[in-house]
Parts: C-alpha cells; sequence; structure tokens
C-alpha cells in the first residue's frame, strides 16, 4: 500500500465537513485521525478532528508492544515501517530461566519478519510507538492546514462529563471546556472507557470479561547482565515475570503476571483498583519469596514513576456502536 503522500488525490467530495471527536491519544486515536485526514477527498471535504486526552500530554511510557499481522499492513499504509523498525527494543529472543536463573530454554528471535516467534521482528515500547504515530499524526494535520484544510485540535488535561445525543450530533460536556458538539465520537479511551460508560449506561455494566489474570509494568535501570534476550520466569506460586531490554542503553523492562483464578487479586483490589500506592504495596507483597532477582524487582517497584498495573479482560458488548458513539481498540 501506498504511503499517505499519494493518497492525497484530490477526488472530490460533495458531502458536508463532519465534526469529530476522538476520545485517547494513545495507539489507535492518532492513527484514526490519520487515515480520516489521508482519505481521497478534497481538503475542503475532510473532517474537523479534536483528539480529547486526560492527561497533559500523550503517554509517553508502557510496556512492549510487538506489531505482527495487520498491524505490519497498517504501519505500511501509515508509512512508518521504517522509523517504527528503527525504534524497536532490539531483543535477541526468550530465555527461559529458574530461580537461580539457570537457562531451561531459549528461542531465539527471527529477524526476518517470515516465522512469528515469541519476538517479534517489531517490537517496541508502548510509549515509543503512541509518539511515532502521534508525530505522524502531527505532519499529516500540518499539511492538511497549509492546504486550506481543518487539520487536528488536540485537548489535553480534560475529559468527558457527560454526553447525550439527538438524532443528528451528540452533545459532550468536557469537564473544563464546557460543552461541545460533534457529528461523530469515537471512544479510544482504552479498557476503562468512560466514552463507553456514559454512552452505553447500563447497558455496558458487566461488560468486562475478566481473563483471571492482572499485569504490572514497569521499568529499572540496565545491568550489564541484562543482554538483549528476555528473561522469563515462572514462579510456583502463580507468577510469571519477565526483564526485557528497551531499545536503550540505560533502561530495561519488567512485567510481572499474576494468576487470579480465584478472584482474590480482584476482591482485594476493589475500590482502589486506579490508586498507585495500593496496586505497588500488593505487587511487592506478592515479589515476597519470589527468589529470582527479588531484591532488585521490590526495589524498581518502589522506584518506578512508569508503574502500570491492570487487569486482563475483553470486553464483551451486542454492538460496538451506539447512536453516534463508537469504540475503538481496547475500549471495544
Amino acid at each position: 500500500m501506498s504511503t499517505t503522500s499519494t493518497l492525497h488525490n484530490g477526488t472530490t467530495d460533495s458531502r458536508a465537513r463532519q465534526n469529530i471527536l476522538i476520545v485517547g491519544c494513545g495507539i489507535a486515536g492518532p492513527v484514526l485521525a490519520t487515515l480520516l485526514l489521508s482519505s481521497p477527498q478534497s481538503v475542503a471535504s475532510l473532517p474537523q478532528i479534536t483528539i480529547l486526552e486526560r492527561n497533559t500530554a500523550a503517554l509517553g511510557s508502557g510496556q512492549n508492544i510487538d506489531i505482527r499481522g495487520i498491524g505490519k499492513h497498517i504501519i505500511d499504509i501509515l508509512g512508518l515501517t521504517d522509523e517504527i523498525r528503527k525504534a524497536t527494543t532490539g531483543e535477541e529472543g526468550v530465555k527461559i530461566v529458574d530461580a537461580k536463573n539457570r537457562i531451561w530454554a531459549q528461542y531465539a528471535a527471527d529477524k526476518t519478519g517470515k516465522v512469528e516467534t515469541g519476538t517479534s521482528d517489531v517490537e517496541l515500547l508502548r510509549g515509543r510507538l503512541a509518539e511515532i504515530l502521534l508525530g505522524k499524526a502531527k505532519r499529516v494535520s500540518k499539511d492538511v492546514e497549509a492546504r486550506g484544510g481543518p487539520g487536528v485540535k488536540f485537548i489535553f488535561n480534560d475529559s468527558i462529563g457527560h454526553l447525550h445525543q439527538d438524532d443528528d450530533k451528540v452533545h459532550v460536556q468536557l469537564t473544563k471546556a464546557g460543552e461541545r458538539t460533534f457529528d461523530l465520537v469515537v471512544g479510544a479511551d482504552g479498557l476503562h472507557s468512560k466514552t463507553r460508560q456514559l454512552a452505553w449506561g447500563q447497558a455496558q455494566d458487566g461488560c468486562l470479561k475478566h481473563l483471571h489474570m492482572y499485569g504490572a509494568f514497569f521499568s529499572t535501570k540496565k545491568e550489564a547482565a541484562d543482554g538483549e534476550w528476555r528473561s522469563w520466569y515462572h514462579s510456583p506460586r502463580g507468577m510469571s515475570v519477565m526483564l526485557r531490554p528497551s531499545g536503550t542503553m540505560d533502561k530495561s523492562t519488567i512485567l510481572v503476571l499474576l494468576a487470579d483464578k480465584s478472584g482474590a487479586i480482584s476482591r482485594e483490589m476493589e475500590g482502589s483498583e486506579r490508586d498507585v500506592g495500593s496496586q505497588k504495596r500488593l505487587v511487592l507483597e506478592k515479589l515476597e519469596g519470589i527468589s529470582w532477582q527479588e531484591t532488585r524487582l521490590k526495589d524498581a517497584v518502589k522506584a518506578a514513576d512508569d508503574f502500570y498495573f491492570d487487569c486482563t479482560a475483553q470486553v464483551q458488548l451486542n454492538n460496538w456502536s451506539q447512536g453516534r458513539v463508537v469504540l475503538l481498540g481496547d475500549a471495544g
């Protein structure tokens, strides 16, 4: 597929300009904005896009992301394949280790992309991917504006407090910026989507199918022994820990997976799911007696300013759209 430079072919389109709100400036939101502004319409018919993000800036952290299958097709359409490949973590493969760090098995990455292994040939940190995708959206927006089009407006550090819709519009009340009206609202605001809660109401209650697993992600100072392979330790107590390269000289990343078949973690975290202090205390408790790199892991949890903790779950809804509101990415 060709890149966006060849998608602008000057084709005329008589449709009225749409005013679209995308909630979430993570992965899916900027990609959608880029593709919408790259459609083969006249500049006058391209949509006015607003991206709303509740954080003060686009999220610059997050765990390792592997791009496979249709993902590679999309980054090719965006013209970002080369830029993303240059930003990969450089992970050479996976080593399964025991409590004494002895290697039980190892699987090298296939760098040709012909064989999908545990390590994808296109693997990078989520924050780096988000930066690249946002940069692309901004460049495309600037190009559209230079040709007389609307481009993308960004609103950071704000969120939706309320929304209602009629036959023609969606009326959105922003917490800080007041009421706005849009033709379409796209909820790209993650697993715990506020957009989904507001638009679906009680119909979305219980829509999260928990998959009996929690994950904690954080980074730590890289040590010489870390190397460029992923070390993967499975604890006999329903815990799995990965230590991985980040693509930088000074940082390694850690992912702790906690099995929750009984629902004990879910019950323990009820009411404090979004409290980082409580999340860290839980992970520290689970790491007690793990043996493998225990002191280092605990110190990293305490010091981490990029700590992220959440359940693994699947959204199950009868529809991904509700009137003029639609869900995208993890929100759906």
